[in-house]
């Protein structure tokens, strides 16, 4: 367990990312502004109802970069490192490779993210970018390089299962794409986003910190409350009602963080799957349902989970909350359970949200058709006049 003085540098560092970012969102939002990053509102499945600027990731990745630059690179030159607990990866905690494949990285992600929140590019150039990004993390030595294994729970085989090139580059290219597009599925609401990567970060930082899961990972610990702090920072500009959204510029500069991150610590590939169970889950099963109805996986529409829970009558506000909730509840069934257990709990939670997803469609459907057409008033099914 790491000492208060510890704790308390990787606090200190998580309020000046707060607050670097909460100063520097207005110059993201004059920057989208004069730029003309603009999201205009339409009749479909966005909510908003006046033109507000992209781009606030701007201030979330600026914050992250120098706050988490300053903060390694003093704790390493003065050696901050050397009475923390010893760390399982020390290749990664001391390797400054590491932290430019992690740093380089999001700015990559933030540039590709701003050029779409400017241009709206097609879904082929933002799979492009994507691909881009992973291989950056490949390419600077932050790949998976195990997997649990969740039979080791029934006593079979081994409890990790290590993974040879090039198997190891595919599966981080698979989890970084994955990740991103599970921020970006879900970053229809305000603040929606922008608070879900702020819990899985935060739960990511108390094991990294505690060493629940693994051992005690204090550079992974710092790095995650950086996030946090940046994010938090950020959440007052665009919790409902928002005056800037975070964009693709945010979206990919988080989901690379995040996806990175949990690579770096120690047994977290696993942990963030339940952390983020609800985004991932969401676009799991956009995504299946898309494909049974012949359409690409990347068309936009209204069948998202926060999209339900506004159908079903939730208030804007309301329905973040209520998955703001889900995920503090996952993010606590995380620390707890082991790896193996937090596998198979998210293979459960695949399957009944699932389920979850599909009724709450039904009923979603079902208020709006009862709106549309009132018990006082006949409705007709073949379009002729009632």
């Amino acid at each position: 367990m790491m000492s208060p003085g510890e704790l308390g540098y990787i606090l200190l560092a998580l309020i000046a990312a707060a607050v670097v970012a909460f100063l520097l969102t207005p110059v993201a939002i004059r920057i989208a502004t004069r730029l003309g990053a603009i999201d205009m509102p339409d009749e479909g499945r966005r909510v908003h109802r006046k033109p507000i600027p992209r781009g606030g990731g701007l201030a979330v990745a600026a914050a992250f970069l120098l706050v988490g630059t300053v903060f390694w690179w003093f704790a390493d030159s003065r050696h901050i490192y050397a009475n923390w607990p010893q760390v399982t990866r020390p290749d990664y905690a001391f390797d400054p490779m590491a932290i430019v494949g992690l740093m380089g990285g999001v700015v990559i992600a933030a540039a590709f993210g701003f050029i779409d929140d400017k241009w709206q590019l097609r879904a082929r150039w933002q799979l492009l970018e994507q691909i881009i990004l992973a291989l950056t993390a490949v390419a600077t030595g932050i790949i998976v390089s195990s997997l649990y294994n969740p039979f080791a729970i029934f006593g079979q085989g081994m409890a990790t299962v290590t993974l040879s090139p090039p198997i190891d580059s595919l599966v981080t290219m698979l989890w970084i794409v994955g990740m991103i597009n599970s921020i970006n599925f879900i970053d229809g609401l305000d603040g929606l986003s922008t608070g879900v990567s702020m819990i899985a970060a935060l739960t990511l930082g108390v094991i990294s910190v505690t060493g629940i899961a693994s051992n005690v990972e204090p550079l992974v610990g710092l790095l995650c409350a950086v996030l946090v702090g940046a994010l938090a920072g950020f959440l007052p500009w665009n919790f409902h009602p928002a005056k800037v959204f975070i964009g693709t510029t945010g979206v990919y500069s988080v989901g690379f963080a995040l996806a990175a991150l949990s690579i770096l610590g120690t047994a977290k590939v696993a942990v963030a799957l339940l952390i983020l169970g609800v985004p991932i889950i969401d676009t799991f099963w956009i995504i299946v349902r898309r494909l049974s109805q012949k359409k690409s996986p990347f068309t936009p529409d209204r069948g998202h989970i926060h999209h339900r829970l506004l159908d079903l009558g939730l208030s804007h506000r309301n329905a973040v909350l209520v998955i703001y909730a889900l995920c503090g509840v996952l993010a606590v069934v995380s620390i707890l359970l082991s790896q193996t257990q937090a596998l198979w709990a998210f293979l459960a939670i695949v399957l009944a949200g699932g389920l979850v997803l599909y009724l709450a469609s039904r009923r979603a459907q079902e208020a709006l058709d009862a709106r549309s057409y009132p018990d006082d008033e006949p409705s007709t099914t073949d379009g002729s006049a009632a």
